[in-house]
């Protein structure tokens, strides 16, 4: 990691709420549409006694709200307007939308919640073609991370309102696909069986990670965006840049380590439900 030896005044950024009317807009319809849901899902009685014990509990609520509060955090609070200051809250605010926010909203939903449109979702998925396989979310991910940190391309977003918002929903849309391979509550025909999610997100994480390590170990700063800006919190563009790379590898490392381990339970609790149903065939 380079740490700039030149001193310079430290210059406290901008801390604000910037409000955006369509982020507000935007995350209300979808709490809205949620609520109905969740709330016809709580109170139905089709299906008999198996729908009611699948009835997403006051847990799918939280999560799916802790979803709609990342996104809020990354668009609208302070971290928003930091992300034009730093570099480092810049990346902060990628991986908010990227990870954080995509995994909490899929946690939000069960079978019985999505139950409405299953089958249009498999419909999808069927006309979707290699666009729906696994590797394909790989490639989106990574290859966004990697796309979207070009120099050119990251100081587009920077200073233009439409690219910055259109890198938003890019990261939005790949996170989105991503996670939903791995946490998705429906079963489809690109499911990954055995070793395939360790395989998976091994691979996402060397990609990445390789990303994160070349921006913290950089000898130099990459984009001209901040290296006219002052020196907020007396970091220099480099050493910015350098924790910024290490804000990533680091995100890539707690949430990739805490996927796997989820993945290995729940292999472990499949191969027991196996093992149990082969046990009553025997028996039977």
């Amino acid at each position: 990691m380079v740490i700039s030896s030149v001193s310079a005044p430290s210059v406290a950024p901008a801390i604000q709420w910037t409000l955006e009317p369509s982020v507000l807009i935007g995350v209300a319809a979808m709490a809205a549409l949620y609520g109905i849901a969740w709330r016809r899902a709580r109170g139905g009685h089709q299906g008999g006694s198996a729908f009611t014990a699948h009835r997403p509990g006051y847990g799918r609520l939280v999560l799916f709200a802790g979803g709609l509060l990342t996104i809020l955090a990354a668009l609208i609070s302070p971290i928003d307007a930091l992300g034009d200051q730093l570099l480092v809250m810049h990346m902060v605010q990628h991986v908010l939308l990227l990870d954080i926010a995509p995994i909490l909203i899929i946690l939000g939903f069960n079978k019985v919640l999505l139950r409405p449109v299953t089958r249009r979702l498999q419909v999808l998925e069927r006309r979707a073609g290699y666009l729906a396989h696994p590797a394909f979310a790989v490639l989106v991910y990574a290859g966004f991370m990697w796309g979207w940190h070009i120099p050119a391309l990251y100081d587009a977003a920077l200073h233009d309102a439409t690219v910055h918002t259109f890198e938003h929903l890019c990261f939005a849309g790949a996170g989105g696909l991503y996670w939903w391979h791995l946490l998705s509550p429906i079963r489809n025909r690109m499911r990954m069986g055995g070793l395939g999610p360790v395989a998976y997100m091994v691979s996402t994480k060397l990609l990445v990670g390789a990303l994160g390590i070349a921006l913290a170990f950089a000898p130099a700063s990459f984009y001209p965006f901040y290296e006219h800006h002052p020196h907020y919190w007396g970091l220099s563009p480099s050493t910015d840049q350098s924790m910024a790379g290490l804000v990533m590898a680091l995100e890539q490392s707690i949430v990739m380590g805490i996927a796997l381990v989820v993945v290995f339970v729940q292999m472990l609790r499949e191969s027991e439900r196996e093992a149990q149903r082969a046990e009553r065939f025997e028996v039977a």
